[in-house]
Protein backbone atom coordinates (compact mmCIF):
# COMPACT_ATOMS: atom_id res chain seq x y z
CA UNK A 1 0.00 0.00 0.00
CA UNK A 2 1.42 3.35 -1.04
CA UNK A 3 1.56 6.35 1.28
CA UNK A 4 -1.06 8.10 -0.86
CA UNK A 5 -3.41 5.12 -0.48
CA UNK A 6 -2.91 5.15 3.29
CA UNK A 7 -3.80 8.83 3.45
CA UNK A 8 -6.89 8.28 1.32
CA UNK A 9 -8.21 5.43 3.46
CA UNK A 10 -7.36 7.22 6.71
CA UNK A 11 -9.19 10.36 5.59
CA UNK A 12 -12.25 8.38 4.58
CA UNK A 13 -12.30 6.49 7.91
CA UNK A 14 -11.89 9.69 9.93
CA UNK A 15 -14.69 11.47 8.07
CA UNK A 16 -16.93 8.42 8.37
CA UNK A 17 -16.40 8.35 12.13
CA UNK A 18 -17.30 12.04 12.50
CA UNK A 19 -20.33 11.71 10.23
CA UNK A 20 -21.64 8.85 12.35
CA UNK A 21 -21.53 10.35 15.81
CA UNK A 22 -17.91 10.83 16.91
CA UNK A 23 -17.11 14.40 17.92
CA UNK A 24 -13.40 13.74 17.33
CA UNK A 25 -11.36 10.97 15.78
CA UNK A 26 -7.75 10.04 15.17
CA UNK A 27 -6.78 7.44 12.56
CA UNK A 28 -3.43 5.69 12.19
CA UNK A 29 -2.67 3.34 9.31
CA UNK A 30 0.54 1.38 9.67
CA UNK A 31 2.61 -1.30 8.02
CA UNK A 32 5.50 -3.32 9.43
CA UNK A 33 7.87 -5.55 7.46
CA UNK A 34 10.49 -7.59 9.29
CA UNK A 35 12.73 -10.62 8.99
CA UNK A 36 14.57 -12.73 11.51
CA UNK A 37 17.17 -15.47 11.07
CA UNK A 38 18.51 -17.42 14.05
CA UNK A 39 21.42 -19.84 13.76
CA UNK A 40 22.35 -22.55 16.25
CA UNK A 41 24.67 -25.56 15.91
CA UNK A 42 25.58 -24.54 12.33
CA UNK A 43 21.92 -24.78 11.28
CA UNK A 44 19.12 -22.30 10.78
CA UNK A 45 17.04 -22.54 13.94
CA UNK A 46 14.49 -19.92 12.96
CA UNK A 47 13.58 -18.20 9.71
CA UNK A 48 10.75 -15.73 9.86
CA UNK A 49 9.30 -13.10 7.55
CA UNK A 50 6.48 -10.85 8.68
CA UNK A 51 4.37 -8.32 6.80
CA UNK A 52 1.63 -6.66 8.81
CA UNK A 53 -0.63 -3.72 8.20
CA UNK A 54 -3.67 -2.34 9.90
CA UNK A 55 -5.60 0.62 11.22
CA UNK A 56 -6.08 2.01 14.70
CA UNK A 57 -8.89 4.49 15.37
CA UNK A 58 -9.26 6.61 18.50
CA UNK A 59 -12.90 7.61 18.98
CA UNK A 60 -14.12 10.49 21.15
CA UNK A 61 -17.89 10.15 21.55
CA UNK A 62 -19.98 12.19 24.03
CA UNK A 63 -17.07 12.56 26.49
CA UNK A 64 -16.31 8.86 26.14
CA UNK A 65 -13.24 7.29 24.56
CA UNK A 66 -12.26 4.05 22.86
CA UNK A 67 -9.43 2.77 20.73
CA UNK A 68 -10.16 0.08 18.13
CA UNK A 69 -8.02 -1.77 15.62
CA UNK A 70 -8.54 -3.79 12.46
CA UNK A 71 -6.43 -5.21 9.64
CA UNK A 72 -9.35 -5.28 7.19
CA UNK A 73 -9.15 -1.81 5.75
CA UNK A 74 -9.57 -2.05 1.98
CA UNK A 75 -13.30 -2.81 1.89
CA UNK A 76 -15.02 0.50 2.73
CA UNK A 77 -18.41 -1.08 3.32
CA UNK A 78 -16.96 -3.51 5.84
CA UNK A 79 -14.73 -0.84 7.41
CA UNK A 80 -17.63 1.60 7.67
CA UNK A 81 -19.79 -0.92 9.52
CA UNK A 82 -16.87 -1.69 11.86
CA UNK A 83 -16.49 2.01 12.73
CA UNK A 84 -20.24 2.52 13.23
CA UNK A 85 -20.47 -0.43 15.60
CA UNK A 86 -17.44 0.84 17.53
CA UNK A 87 -19.12 4.24 17.97
CA UNK A 88 -22.24 2.56 19.34
CA UNK A 89 -20.10 0.53 21.74
CA UNK A 90 -18.18 3.61 22.88
CA UNK A 91 -21.43 5.19 24.10
CA UNK A 92 -21.72 2.43 26.72
CA UNK A 93 -18.39 3.36 28.31
CA UNK A 94 -17.92 5.62 31.31
CA UNK A 95 -17.48 9.34 30.69
CA UNK A 96 -14.00 10.77 30.87
CA UNK A 97 -13.98 14.50 30.28
CA UNK A 98 -10.20 14.60 30.05
CA UNK A 99 -10.07 12.51 26.88
CA UNK A 100 -9.64 14.89 23.95
CA UNK A 101 -7.36 15.45 21.00
CA UNK A 102 -4.48 17.90 21.55
CA UNK A 103 -4.78 21.62 21.04
CA UNK A 104 -4.28 22.09 17.25
CA UNK A 105 -1.72 24.80 17.99
CA UNK A 106 0.57 22.06 19.38
CA UNK A 107 0.49 19.98 16.20
CA UNK A 108 3.42 19.52 13.87
CA UNK A 109 2.68 21.64 10.82
CA UNK A 110 5.17 20.13 8.36
CA UNK A 111 8.36 21.45 6.89
CA UNK A 112 10.73 19.79 9.35
CA UNK A 113 14.18 18.47 8.45
CA UNK A 114 14.81 15.04 6.95
CA UNK A 115 15.88 13.02 9.99
CA UNK A 116 17.03 10.12 7.79
CA UNK A 117 15.37 7.35 9.79
CA UNK A 118 14.63 5.13 6.76
CA UNK A 119 17.07 3.16 4.64
CA UNK A 120 15.88 3.70 1.04
CA UNK A 121 17.58 0.44 0.08
CA UNK A 122 15.76 -1.70 2.63
CA UNK A 123 13.87 -3.73 0.02
CA UNK A 124 17.07 -4.32 -1.96
CA UNK A 125 18.95 -6.22 0.76
CA UNK A 126 19.65 -9.72 -0.50
CA UNK A 127 17.86 -12.35 1.68
CA UNK A 128 20.79 -14.71 1.15
CA UNK A 129 23.12 -12.08 2.58
CA UNK A 130 21.01 -11.92 5.73
CA UNK A 131 21.52 -15.66 6.23
CA UNK A 132 25.25 -15.35 5.52
CA UNK A 133 25.59 -12.57 8.08
CA UNK A 134 24.06 -14.76 10.79
CA UNK A 135 26.31 -17.71 9.93
CA UNK A 136 29.44 -15.54 9.83
CA UNK A 137 28.90 -14.56 13.46
CA UNK A 138 28.80 -18.21 14.43
CA UNK A 139 31.89 -18.96 12.35
CA UNK A 140 33.83 -16.29 14.24
CA UNK A 141 33.47 -18.32 17.41
CA UNK A 142 33.06 -22.02 16.66
CA UNK A 143 36.19 -24.04 17.36
CA UNK A 144 38.10 -21.07 18.70
CA UNK A 145 38.04 -22.24 22.34
CA UNK A 146 37.53 -25.67 23.93
CA UNK A 147 35.41 -24.17 26.69
CA UNK A 148 32.58 -23.20 24.32
CA UNK A 149 29.44 -25.30 24.82
CA UNK A 150 26.89 -23.42 22.70
CA UNK A 151 26.65 -20.54 20.24
CA UNK A 152 23.55 -18.84 18.90
CA UNK A 153 23.44 -15.89 16.52
CA UNK A 154 20.74 -13.86 14.86
CA UNK A 155 20.08 -11.31 12.16
CA UNK A 156 17.04 -9.04 12.34
CA UNK A 157 15.73 -6.17 10.32
CA UNK A 158 12.54 -4.21 10.03
CA UNK A 159 10.85 -1.34 8.29
CA UNK A 160 7.74 0.46 9.50
CA UNK A 161 5.66 3.26 8.09
CA UNK A 162 2.52 5.01 9.23
CA UNK A 163 0.22 7.91 8.46
CA UNK A 164 -1.84 9.68 11.08
CA UNK A 165 -4.79 12.02 10.70
CA UNK A 166 -6.84 13.79 13.35
CA UNK A 167 -10.21 15.41 12.86
CA UNK A 168 -9.04 18.74 14.32
CA UNK A 169 -6.40 19.27 11.70
CA UNK A 170 -3.37 16.99 11.99
CA UNK A 171 -1.73 15.12 9.12
CA UNK A 172 1.66 13.44 9.28
CA UNK A 173 3.61 10.33 8.37
CA UNK A 174 6.70 8.50 9.59
CA UNK A 175 9.06 5.87 8.17
CA UNK A 176 11.73 3.93 10.05
CA UNK A 177 14.11 1.05 9.49
CA UNK A 178 16.59 -0.94 11.55
CA UNK A 179 19.10 -3.75 11.24
CA UNK A 180 20.72 -5.76 14.02
CA UNK A 181 23.14 -8.62 14.59
CA UNK A 182 23.55 -10.43 17.89
CA UNK A 183 25.45 -13.36 19.32
CA UNK A 184 25.18 -15.34 22.53
CA UNK A 185 27.90 -17.74 23.70
CA UNK A 186 27.91 -20.17 26.64
CA UNK A 187 31.15 -21.55 28.04
CA UNK A 188 32.17 -23.80 30.91
CA UNK A 189 35.18 -24.47 33.08
CA UNK A 190 33.67 -27.70 34.36
CA UNK A 191 31.89 -25.92 37.19
CA UNK A 192 30.07 -22.83 35.99
CA UNK A 193 28.33 -22.15 32.67
CA UNK A 194 28.36 -18.39 32.17
CA UNK A 195 26.94 -16.76 29.09
CA UNK A 196 28.05 -13.69 27.19
CA UNK A 197 26.25 -11.70 24.51
CA UNK A 198 26.85 -8.81 22.16
CA UNK A 199 24.85 -7.00 19.54
CA UNK A 200 25.14 -4.21 16.99
CA UNK A 201 22.37 -2.21 15.37
CA UNK A 202 21.95 0.51 12.76
CA UNK A 203 19.31 2.32 10.73
CA UNK A 204 21.15 1.72 7.44
CA UNK A 205 22.35 -1.67 6.26
CA UNK A 206 25.73 -0.39 5.08
CA UNK A 207 26.37 1.09 8.54
CA UNK A 208 25.72 -2.12 10.47
CA UNK A 209 28.87 -3.42 12.16
CA UNK A 210 29.19 -7.04 11.09
CA UNK A 211 32.67 -7.94 12.34
CA UNK A 212 33.68 -9.29 15.75
CA UNK A 213 30.13 -9.48 17.17
CA UNK A 214 30.62 -13.17 17.93
CA UNK A 215 34.14 -12.65 19.26
CA UNK A 216 32.93 -9.97 21.67
CA UNK A 217 30.17 -12.26 22.94
CA UNK A 218 32.75 -15.01 23.52
CA UNK A 219 35.02 -12.65 25.43
CA UNK A 220 32.09 -11.59 27.62
CA UNK A 221 31.43 -15.24 28.47
CA UNK A 222 35.07 -16.18 29.13
CA UNK A 223 35.57 -13.14 31.33
CA UNK A 224 32.81 -14.43 33.60
CA UNK A 225 34.53 -17.73 34.39
CA UNK A 226 35.53 -17.87 38.02
CA UNK A 227 32.72 -15.58 39.18
CA UNK A 228 32.34 -15.35 42.95
CA UNK A 229 30.78 -13.30 45.70
CA UNK A 230 32.87 -10.84 47.61
CA UNK A 231 32.41 -9.24 50.99
CA UNK A 232 29.46 -6.93 51.46
CA UNK A 233 29.95 -3.21 51.89
CA UNK A 234 29.58 0.24 50.42
CA UNK A 235 31.89 1.07 47.56
CA UNK A 236 31.95 2.81 44.15
CA UNK A 237 29.88 1.26 41.34
CA UNK A 238 30.93 1.73 37.74
CA UNK A 239 28.13 0.94 35.29
CA UNK A 240 29.33 0.34 31.74
CA UNK A 241 27.58 2.34 29.03
CA UNK A 242 25.42 -0.47 27.66
CA UNK A 243 23.99 -1.07 31.12
CA UNK A 244 23.53 2.57 32.12
CA UNK A 245 19.87 2.51 31.11
CA UNK A 246 19.05 0.27 34.10
CA UNK A 247 19.46 2.95 36.81
CA UNK A 248 18.07 5.67 34.51
CA UNK A 249 14.88 3.89 33.42
CA UNK A 250 13.03 4.11 36.78
CA UNK A 251 13.85 7.80 36.98
CA UNK A 252 12.42 8.49 33.50
CA UNK A 253 9.37 6.40 34.37
CA UNK A 254 8.87 8.60 37.43
CA UNK A 255 8.63 11.63 35.12
CA UNK A 256 5.66 10.15 33.23
CA UNK A 257 2.26 11.77 33.68
CA UNK A 258 0.59 8.46 34.41
CA UNK A 259 3.02 7.69 37.23
CA UNK A 260 2.51 11.15 38.68
CA UNK A 261 -1.28 11.01 38.52
CA UNK A 262 -1.34 7.54 40.12
CA UNK A 263 1.08 8.63 42.89
CA UNK A 264 3.63 6.08 41.69
CA UNK A 265 6.43 8.59 41.17
CA UNK A 266 9.17 9.47 43.63
CA UNK A 267 9.68 12.73 41.72
CA UNK A 268 6.25 14.32 42.26
CA UNK A 269 6.60 18.05 42.81
CA UNK A 270 10.34 17.96 42.11
CA UNK A 271 10.46 20.12 38.96
CA UNK A 272 13.05 22.81 39.57
CA UNK A 273 14.54 20.82 42.43
CA UNK A 274 17.85 19.00 42.75
CA UNK A 275 17.47 15.28 41.97
CA UNK A 276 21.07 14.37 41.12
CA UNK A 277 24.67 15.54 41.23
CA UNK A 278 26.04 18.42 39.18
CA UNK A 279 27.38 15.85 36.72
CA UNK A 280 23.87 14.77 35.75
CA UNK A 281 22.75 16.61 32.61
CA UNK A 282 20.32 15.00 30.16
CA UNK A 283 18.79 16.48 27.01
CA UNK A 284 15.88 15.02 25.04
CA UNK A 285 16.80 15.73 21.42
CA UNK A 286 14.34 14.52 18.75
CA UNK A 287 16.29 16.08 15.87
CA UNK A 288 19.47 14.00 15.77
CA UNK A 289 19.95 12.93 12.17
CA UNK A 290 19.57 9.13 11.98
CA UNK A 291 18.95 8.92 15.70
CA UNK A 292 17.09 5.82 16.83
CA UNK A 293 14.50 7.92 18.65
CA UNK A 294 14.36 10.86 16.23
CA UNK A 295 10.93 12.14 15.19
CA UNK A 296 9.18 15.36 14.21
CA UNK A 297 5.99 14.64 16.16
CA UNK A 298 4.90 12.35 18.95
CA UNK A 299 2.20 9.68 19.10
CA UNK A 300 -0.48 12.37 19.38
CA UNK A 301 0.83 14.53 16.56
CA UNK A 302 2.30 17.19 18.85
CA UNK A 303 5.45 18.77 17.42
CA UNK A 304 8.56 17.56 19.19
CA UNK A 305 10.95 19.94 20.90
CA UNK A 306 14.51 19.71 22.08
CA UNK A 307 14.29 20.08 25.83
CA UNK A 308 16.47 19.78 28.90
CA UNK A 309 15.32 16.96 31.17
CA UNK A 310 17.93 17.35 33.89
CA UNK A 311 20.49 20.17 34.02
CA UNK A 312 23.34 19.85 36.48
CA UNK A 313 21.15 17.68 38.65
CA UNK A 314 18.07 19.95 38.53
CA UNK A 315 14.87 18.48 37.13
CA UNK A 316 13.58 20.60 34.24
CA UNK A 317 10.59 18.77 32.76
CA UNK A 318 8.05 15.96 32.99
CA UNK A 319 6.66 13.77 30.20
CA UNK A 320 3.01 14.77 30.04
CA UNK A 321 0.63 13.87 27.21
CA UNK A 322 -2.67 15.65 26.52
CA UNK A 323 -4.76 13.37 28.74
CA UNK A 324 -2.62 13.73 31.83
CA UNK A 325 -2.03 17.42 31.22
CA UNK A 326 -5.77 17.92 31.70
CA UNK A 327 -6.07 15.58 34.67
CA UNK A 328 -3.07 17.08 36.43
CA UNK A 329 -3.58 20.65 35.20
CA UNK A 330 -0.01 20.64 33.93
CA UNK A 331 1.52 21.72 30.64
CA UNK A 332 1.49 19.06 27.93
CA UNK A 333 5.01 18.21 26.75
CA UNK A 334 5.05 14.71 25.26
CA UNK A 335 4.17 11.31 26.58
CA UNK A 336 7.49 9.64 25.82
CA UNK A 337 11.19 10.18 25.23
CA UNK A 338 12.96 10.58 21.90
CA UNK A 339 16.79 10.54 22.01
CA UNK A 340 18.00 10.95 25.57
CA UNK A 341 21.54 12.36 25.48
CA UNK A 342 23.55 12.24 28.69
CA UNK A 343 26.26 14.91 28.73
CA UNK A 344 29.56 13.00 28.56
CA UNK A 345 32.68 13.45 30.60
CA UNK A 346 36.30 13.41 29.45
CA UNK A 347 37.48 9.89 30.36
CA UNK A 348 36.74 6.60 28.69
CA UNK A 349 35.91 3.49 30.71
CA UNK A 350 39.57 2.66 31.30
CA UNK A 351 40.12 6.18 32.55
CA UNK A 352 37.18 5.89 34.97
CA UNK A 353 38.49 2.57 36.27
CA UNK A 354 41.96 3.99 36.78
CA UNK A 355 40.54 6.35 39.42
CA UNK A 356 38.93 3.53 41.44
CA UNK A 357 40.85 2.21 44.45
CA UNK A 358 38.28 -0.49 45.19
CA UNK A 359 34.86 -0.89 43.63
CA UNK A 360 32.74 -2.99 41.30
CA UNK A 361 32.31 -2.63 37.55
CA UNK A 362 28.75 -3.69 36.73
CA UNK A 363 28.39 -5.33 33.32
CA UNK A 364 24.95 -6.85 33.83
CA UNK A 365 21.80 -6.66 35.95
CA UNK A 366 19.95 -9.84 36.88
CA UNK A 367 16.38 -9.33 37.98
CA UNK A 368 15.31 -7.26 40.92
CA UNK A 369 12.72 -4.56 41.38
CA UNK A 370 12.15 -0.92 42.18
CA UNK A 371 9.36 0.96 43.95
CA UNK A 372 8.07 3.74 41.71
CA UNK A 373 6.48 5.62 44.61
CA UNK A 374 9.54 5.69 46.91
CA UNK A 375 12.51 5.15 44.59
CA UNK A 376 13.76 2.18 46.62
CA UNK A 377 15.45 -0.53 44.55
CA UNK A 378 17.15 -3.90 44.75
CA UNK A 379 18.91 -5.50 41.76
CA UNK A 380 21.10 -8.50 41.19
CA UNK A 381 24.37 -7.65 39.46
CA UNK A 382 27.37 -9.24 37.81
CA UNK A 383 30.65 -7.71 36.82
CA UNK A 384 34.18 -7.35 38.16
CA UNK A 385 35.90 -6.35 41.35
CA UNK A 386 38.16 -3.39 40.67
CA UNK A 387 41.30 -2.79 42.74
CA UNK A 388 43.82 -0.07 42.05
CA UNK A 389 42.19 0.57 38.68
CA UNK A 390 42.44 -3.08 37.54
CA UNK A 391 39.85 -5.81 37.05
CA UNK A 392 40.91 -8.52 39.50
CA UNK A 393 37.94 -10.84 39.94
CA UNK A 394 34.66 -11.61 38.13
CA UNK A 395 31.75 -11.05 40.49
CA UNK A 396 28.30 -12.64 40.61
CA UNK A 397 25.50 -13.46 43.06
CA UNK A 398 25.62 -9.95 44.47
CA UNK A 399 22.86 -7.43 45.05
CA UNK A 400 22.76 -3.66 45.12
CA UNK A 401 20.14 -1.90 47.24
CA UNK A 402 19.32 1.73 47.84
CA UNK A 403 17.18 4.63 46.73
CA UNK A 404 17.38 6.34 43.35
CA UNK A 405 17.28 9.80 44.92
CA UNK A 406 20.48 9.04 46.80
CA UNK A 407 22.04 7.05 43.95
CA UNK A 408 21.89 9.93 41.47
CA UNK A 409 23.08 12.44 44.04
CA UNK A 410 26.12 10.18 44.44
CA UNK A 411 27.01 10.26 40.74
CA UNK A 412 30.71 11.16 40.92
CA UNK A 413 32.03 10.57 37.38
CA UNK A 414 30.69 10.35 33.83
CA UNK A 415 32.47 8.66 30.94
CA UNK A 416 33.14 9.91 27.42
CA UNK A 417 32.10 6.57 25.91
CA UNK A 418 28.55 7.39 24.82
CA UNK A 419 26.87 4.47 23.04
CA UNK A 420 25.38 5.95 19.82
CA UNK A 421 23.55 2.79 18.72
CA UNK A 422 20.54 3.35 20.99
CA UNK A 423 17.97 6.08 21.42
CA UNK A 424 19.26 6.60 24.96
CA UNK A 425 22.82 7.82 24.35
CA UNK A 426 24.44 7.01 27.65
CA UNK A 427 28.08 6.85 28.79
CA UNK A 428 29.57 4.75 31.56
CA UNK A 429 28.66 6.12 34.98
CA UNK A 430 30.35 6.01 38.39
CA UNK A 431 28.28 6.13 41.61
CA UNK A 432 29.81 6.39 45.06
CA UNK A 433 28.70 4.72 48.29
CA UNK A 434 26.61 1.97 46.72
CA UNK A 435 25.49 -0.80 49.07
CA UNK A 436 26.63 -4.22 47.77
CA UNK A 437 25.70 -7.48 49.46
CA UNK A 438 25.99 -11.21 48.77
CA UNK A 439 22.86 -13.20 48.09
Amino acid sequence: MTKEEKYSIAKWAMEHAVQNGAQQARVIIYNNNSSQIEVRDEKIDKLQESNRSGMRINLYVDNKYSSISTNRITNKEELGKFIEEAIVGTRFLAEDEFRTLPDPDRYYKGGGPDLKTLDPNFAKVDPQQKVKDAFKLEEEVLGSDDRIISVSTSYRDGMSGSVMLASNGFEGDTDNSYYSLSASVSVTDGVARPQGSWYESAIFSDQLIRKDVGKKALKKALDRLGQAKIGSGKMPMIVENRMAGQPLRPLISALNGGSIQQKQSFLIGMKGEKIGSDLMSIVDDPFIVSGRGSRLFDNEGMATEKRSVVEKGILKTYYIDTYYSKKLEMEATSGSTTNLVFKPGEKDLDGLLADIDRGILVTGFNGGNSNGATGDFSYGIEGFLVEKGKLVQPVAEMNITGNFKELWKNLVAVGSDVDPSRSWRLPSLVFDKVDFSGV
